[in-house]
């Protein structure tokens, strides 16, 4: 069983299963993270849905470059976790399945294709405040906590 990281499911609501890869993508003692900017900001690891017939790791690196422009090296899976939420970009009530990874960012190549995103750059107390998901979140710090 995956554990579920957030709000717990609405009774009564039907959730789409919807599959994601997002990654901590660490430089130096900062980390690269996207801000999805609409009437809100957002802070968020990057990364996003898997599309039909794609991989995870496919999903990751295409991702990565739409959201903040990076390529990306040397992923590594760290865990997997699931959250009920409300997509409003989608009008869909969403039973996320996140998998984690932790990759190398390996070189800048462009802005951001996908629309309102922007690509920080913040350190660890930083990041960690900021991130929107509890999930990721929890990712982060126990990547953190583990290095040397």
């Amino acid at each position: 069983m995956i554990r579920r990281i957030g709000e717990v499911p609405q009774r009564g609501q039907s959730y789409k299963v919807r599959a994601g890869a997002y990654a901590i993508l660490p430089i130096k003692r900062r980390f690269l993270l996207t801000a999805q900017i609409t009437d809100i900001v957002d802070i968020q690891l990057p990364g996003g849905g898997i599309d039909p017939g794609e991989s995870p790791l496919q999903a990751l690196y295409r991702e990565v470059r739409e959201e903040i422009g990076w390529s990306i090296s040397k992923p590594r899976r760290l865990g997997t976790f699931r959250r009920f939420v409300f997509m409003p970009d989608y009008n869909l009530w969403a039973e996320k399945i996140c998998h984690i990874y932790v990759a190398h960012p390996a070189r800048y190549i462009e802005a951001p294709s996908e629309p309102d995103h922007e690509t920080l750059i913040l350190d660890t107390d930083d990041a960690l405040a900021a991130l929107g998901c509890d999930g990721g979140r929890g990712f982060l710090a126990r990547y953190v906590g583990g290095r040397p």
